[in-house]
């Protein structure tokens, strides 16, 4: 399997994906900003087909307007909770445009099918280097960024009253958030961009509360569940997109179903 050039390719690039969308994945569910990580990806659409229509490389237009749309979403700041519908239209609309896009370059078509659904086989040694470059970019920013955003996370009030500015460094997130979607749209596709974006984070913080431990958890789980992926896909010739998002789905039911008389036993204890 690892002689084909393609597969090496396949597993660097699951390996890259893993790490960036483990760990940011992680604090995009902690903060609760799941549904806009999708959004993007949905932008994301646009801006590739968009880019392909002028003669651009889709990669690069995928990043860009996402790259946007996570600058747009961070710098409305609180106001941005409770703006489901408002993210949901421009969601809707991101989709429309890519589609509009596509109706004047109809040759764009199979390229298109792969941005929504992925096809991880298909990444060449150019788009692995440029994924690699982001990747690093976007882990050595959350690192530098980790302590306040940790702190503006989970008591936003107190740092601001400490002097921090919790729409600043939450601006920056969601841009890192950007880059980590149109990495993991390589692997998964925009329409499964939840599978490793979520999936390994939401299951991690079902087997440990500790930050560390959980971050730990979700990037081995996203790994974990991608090569796997690519396994199962080479051995029985069915998407890898599917497997990933199997596997993703059915590790969350499991640390789901562990925690549950796990909690139950805990609030006896407690009740005692």
């Amino acid at each position: 399997m690892l002689q084909y050039d393609f597969m090496q390719n396949a597993f660097a690039a699951t390996f890259i994906v893993a790490c960036v969308a483990g760990t940011i994945g992680y604090f995009m569910v902690l903060r609760g900003q799941t549904f806009a990580g999708h959004a993007m990806s949905h932008v994301g659409f646009a801006g590739a087909t968009g880019a392909v229509l002028v003669g651009l490389s889709p990669l690069l237009g995928l990043t860009l307007f996402t790259m946007a749309a996570g600058l747009g979403i961070g710098l409305l700041g609180e106001r941005a909770q409770g703006r489901d519908v408002a993210i949901g239209i421009v969601l809707s609309l991101s989709l429309g445009l890519g589609l509009l896009f596509l109706h004047f370059y109809t040759a764009f078509a199979g390229q298109a099918t792969t941005l929504l659904f992925g096809n991880i086989l298909g990444v060449g040694r150019p788009t692995l280097w440029f994924m690699l470059a982001i990747g690093l970019v976007a882990l050595l920013v959350l690192g530098a960024i980790a302590r306040p955003l940790i702190f503006c996370s989970l008591q936003p009030e107190l740092a601001e009253a400490k002097g921090m500015s919790p729409r600043a460094i939450g601006t920056v997130f969601m841009v890192l958030v950007s880059l980590a979607v149109a990495e993991s749209v390589q692997v998964v596709g925009i329409l499964l961009v939840f599978t490793l974006m979520v999936a390994p984070a939401a299951t991690a913080m079902h087997l440990s509360s500790r930050i560390t431990t959980a971050v730990a958890l979700s990037v081995l789980l996203a790994l974990g569940e991608a090569w796997l992926g690519l396994v199962l896909a080479y051995q029985t010739d069915w998407p890898a997109s599917f497997w990933i998002t199997f596997l993703g789905a059915s590790a969350y039911l499991v640390a789901w179903g562990l925690s549950r008389p796990l909690s139950f036993y805990k609030s006896k204890v407690t009740a005692n």
